[in-house]
């Protein structure tokens, strides 16, 4: 079986050119810092100044948080029975291997909270237990900076992140809000550094960073659906955020080559059917894999994307995300050349949203 043809890279224009950058006062990086105008923050009636304090709307953005996840999920599902059944759609295997997985932990009741775990990173019995492996690896005891996915299954990783003293970086759900926090133990408290590993506490006590934050990751850790502990290939449920965040950092110049990239999951998402000739240029593989009773070494030869392959970026993703409009618009600017566009991708009704320029 021939295994390279699929990772054979594309000319470097097609994804992230390099960019020198600018010493006026008006760099255009400074335009695409994230806005720190939180919409679930709203003034403190009790504070009498000129200037109120604001308070973080919780109540509120876990709200939102909780109905955009669902629609987000809704089309996952569509876009699923849609493809599911046709042999020949380039995603199908894929969902059908993601469907297996997630029955197979409903029916053995290895999932957790959230319920049912389709169309998710799933959360398992267990997860503390691998969680607390993945805190005992080398890379991670030496590691300043640890990327973290901000799913549930992934949380007490998050936690001994701070707990480790280690500056910990998430991404905004979906990256729907913006784009990166940064969370960093020594401006939180033990009352507050577990609340800091939620969604709601990243957006509340996170840092917002943007393109041109000047920080060095030293570990990724990432959630899945299945993943194969002989090759390091993976699947996430099915958005390509996980794809995207870690090209963005390549961008950043936050992580090379040598970014180990690490996973937590159930021995039951353990797999040997993903074909490696089918994976496409900007899936990443994991190095390592933690569940609760195994640390794996995958010893990977599947090549790590570079960084964003705009010529597989279809126009409604790019839609849906603001930050990579940002990016690509300054890409653009700087370089005097128009970047690739990827082909067309039907969104179900419920993923199309408006773009906002």
């Amino acid at each position: 079986m021939n295994t390279t043809s699929a990772f054979q890279l594309p000319s470097f224009k097609h994804f992230i050119p390099s960019i020198k950058p600018q010493s006026s006062s008006t760099n255009i990086l400074s335009t695409f810092q994230y806005s720190t105008n939180n919409p679930f923050k709203m003034n403190n009636s009790n504070n009498n100044n000129n200037n109120p304090q604001l308070s973080f709307d919780e109540s509120a953005y876990e709200a939102e948080r909780l109905r955009l996840d669902a629609k987000a999920r809704e089309s996952m599902a569509i876009e699923a029975a849609e493809i599911e059944g046709i042999d020949d759609d380039p995603k199908g295997w894929k969902w059908r291997i993601r469907k297996r997985i997630w029955d197979t932990m409903e029916a053995h009741n290895i999932a957790q909270f959230p319920r049912p775990v389709h169309h998710r990173i799933p959360n398992f019995v267990g997860a503390p237990s691998a969680a607390d492996k993945l805190s005992r690896l080398e890379v991670f005891l030496k590691a300043n900076c640890v990327k973290v996915n901000p799913d549930t299954p992934q949380k007490q990783v998050r936690f001994l992140t701070l707990k480790g003293g280690k500056k910990l970086l998430t991404p905004q759900p979906r990256l729907r809000t913006g784009f990166f926090s940064v969370l960093e133990s020594d401006k939180l408290n033990p009352s507050t550094m577990n609340e800091a590993c939620t969604s709601v506490g990243v957006a509340k006590y996170g840092r917002p960073i943007g393109l041109d934050e000047k920080i060095k990751v030293d570990v990724i850790v990432i959630g899945s659906v299945a993943v194969d502990p002989k090759t390091g290939a993976r699947l996430g449920k099915g958005e390509g955020f996980a794809e995207l965040e870690y090209g963005m950092l390549r961008y950043m110049g936050a992580i090379d080559d040598s970014t180990p990239v690490v996973t937590s999951v159930h021995d039951e998402q353990l797999v040997d059917d993903i074909p490696v000739e089918k994976l496409l240029i900007h899936d990443v593989p994991v190095d390592i894999i933690c569940t609760p009773t195994q640390v794996i070494f995958t010893n990977t030869s599947i090549p790590k994307p570079q960084g964003i392959y705009w010529d597989k970026l279809s126009p409604e993703k790019l839609g849906q995300i603001k930050i990579l409009r940002q990016l690509k618009a300054k890409i653009e600017q700087e370089t005097g050349q128009k970047l690739p566009t990827g082909p067309s991708e039907k969104l179900p009704p419920t993923a199309q949203r408006r773009q906002k320029r």
